[in-house]
């Protein structure tokens, strides 16, 4: 969202949120909804003034603008004008239908008047055959699904690494100091969020210096102005009573101690990279390169990471000319487009600049990547092996084919000593005791190493999850002094498979009971509904349900019962 659209809707908010009080009682038939889209585009496109209303510019909004813009033409068409001609009715009857607009009964005559042709419009959008169809910006991802979709796989930093790095981003840290320059309860204008003088005053706060401009600088200073959208994102600032913002408690903390906490806060500012696209004078001209921060990133990401400022400028030029009738002018009036997107990632702590090269940081493959999986397209990204925990490696493998799972475990298995390698995947295999996949996966790697797992086994005695696996490799290693895997251990390890297995679906679980045979299955159901097993309730249910034999269901069924009466 651009400087200029938030300041709009920003304030408009109080205005719809009393039009949608005084709907409830005045217009009960109409959807207040729909009325947001229409004045937003309405102040950005026709009016400085909100209550400035003309029958050409209401003609013009419904008919020109709305197509363009209307994310559900279904309902626009159903209630749109009926909400329009409420609102128009509210700003008449409250005294803010401003001294200049045309008449209310004037106003809803154009409604009338536009009417048919403002239905079959949005029924041309409902049946997918307008001929205008507008195209996806700069940043739109799925464009380039199956380049990403084929990119070799990924590896990200670890967290420690990346809230490093997150805490030095400089772009944080000024969204907190006007955060804490805003303080508690500070009124924002309705016109400019802010006056002139505080402007000046919010600027010294953030180190930024006071334009040189003839007019009223709220209006000269849009960098500012994404600062504070910033600063609202992070969640430093929030909206409060009246036409109020306060900041955060615990703003002025930032950076944060915790990991965590700060890697959380990096994330909910992360779609500020589209306060990096380019802001003309023209409107048109700014919505033609719409998404451009984006599309850099993107273009990145393909190339490996890094690419030439000067090629990056001529791709990038070439499609916004392709995308829109005023790509090439909007190009050539922003002068140097790439300039403001390169400086809000810079900020953000996701590009770095090397001579002419631009190339990402470990935060801004981090960033692009989770930007990419938002809008649902998958990429292959994992993290560095020399950083990958063990259940971090042990998650991931249960995910991957058999020959890429053994080569992650391989390559995370040269950065460590054997008995190191088994002391951590037991650890992991020992977090959760109701994940039996991770359980089974780290017993049947730790059982490679031999001997040199047998500390590692020894130690994973004392955790009843991990006994069954401790018990039964150390006896097959011949360790003197180890227990004798008992009956109730390789009852434990059967309902680990089952979990595994009832995982996988019903028919594969149905399958795999099938194959040890009725008779074994009600010999087990007699004695495992005894076994501790986080799931034994789950499955002795599951397989009454699912079991095709009804003896073998009815046994389950009874076994069930004992178990909950434990």
């Amino acid at each position: 969202m651009t400087d200029r659209i938030e300041v709009a809707a920003t304030e408009l908010r109080p205005l719809l949120e009393e039009f949608i009080m005084w709907a409830r009682a005045n217009a009960p038939g109409s959807d207040p909804e729909l009325v947001g889209p229409a004045a937003l585009w309405h102040r950005l496109a026709f009016s400085q003034d909100l209550g400035t209303w003309k029958r050409a510019d209401l003609r013009n909004l419904l008919l020109d603008r709305m197509p363009k813009v209307v994310e559900d033409p279904d309902a626009a068409a159903d209630g749109m004008l009926s909400a329009v001609d409420a609102y128009l009715t509210f700003l008449s009857q409250t005294g803010r239908l401003a001294e200049g607009s045309d008449s209310l009964t004037d106003l809803q005559a154009e409604l009338d008047d536009v009417e048919d042709e403002f239905v079959d419009l949005m029924e041309e959008l409902i049946d997918g055959v307008d001929d205008e169809e507008e195209a996806g910006d700069l940043g739109d991802f799925e464009t380039y699904a199956d380049e990403l979709a084929e990119l070799d796989t990924i590896r990200l930093r670890p967290d420690s690494e990346l809230a490093a790095a997150a805490r030095e981003a400089p772009l944080i840290a000024k969204a907190r100091d006007l955060a804490v320059w805003v303080g508690s309860g500070r009124r924002v204008g309705e016109d400019t969020l802010l006056s002139d003088a505080e402007v000046e005053e919010a600027l010294a706060a953030v180190g930024l210096p006071r334009p040189e401009t003839e007019g009223p600088v709220s209006e000269a200073v849009p960098y500012l102005w994404n600062i504070w959208n910033l600063a609202v994102d992070l969640e430093f600032l929030e909206p409060g009573e009246g036409n109020t913002v306060t900041v955060q408690d615990d703003t002025s903390e930032w950076p944060f101690d915790d990991d965590d906490d700060v890697l959380d806060a990096w994330m909910l500012g992360l779609h500020s990279v589209d306060y990096g696209d380019p802001e003309l004078d023209d409107y048109a001209l700014t919505m033609a390169l719409a998404g451009l921060t984006r599309g850099l990133l993107v273009r990145l990401l393909l190339a490996g990471g890094s690419r030439d400022r000067d090629d990056l400028s001529h791709d990038l030029a070439e499609t916004v000319a392709d995308l829109d009738e005023l790509g090439s002018d909007a190009w050539e009036a922003a002068g140097d487009p790439l300039a403001p997107a390169i400086d809000w990632l810079i900020g953000y702590g996701m590009v770095e600049v090397d001579g002419k090269i631009l190339r990402l940081t470990p935060l801004g493959t981090e960033g692009i990547v989770h930007l990419v999986d938002d809008a649902g397209i998958e990429v292959d990204a994992r993290p560095a092996i020399e950083a990958m925990s063990a259940h971090e490696l042990l998650a991931l493998s249960s995910e991957l084919p058999e020959e890429e799972a053994d080569a992650e475990f391989a390559a995370w298995m040269r950065l460590r000593e054997p008995a190191k390698a088994a002391e951590e995947l037991l650890e992991a295999a020992g977090e959760d005791e109701s994940d039996a996949l991770i359980r089974v996966q780290a017993a049947s790697v730790v059982g490679t190493l031999g001997e040199a797992a047998v500390p590692a086994w020894q130690e994973a005695l004392k955790q009843p999850t991990l006994r069954p696996y401790a018990a039964t490799h150390l006896s097959q290693l011949e360790v003197e002094g180890a227990p004798e895997p008992t009956q109730d251990d390789t009852h434990w390890l059967i309902l680990d498979m089952w979990t595994i297995s009832a995982g996988l679906g019903r028919s594969e679980f149905v399958s795999s009971l099938q194959d040890i045979g009725p008779d074994m299955v009600s010999n087990l159901l007699e004695v495992i509904w005894k076994i501790p097993h986080a799931h034994v309730e789950e499955l002795l249910d599951l397989i009454s349900q699912v079991h095709p034999d009804k003896q073998v269901a009815k046994t389950a069924r009874r076994a069930l019962f004992k178990a909950r009466s434990l």
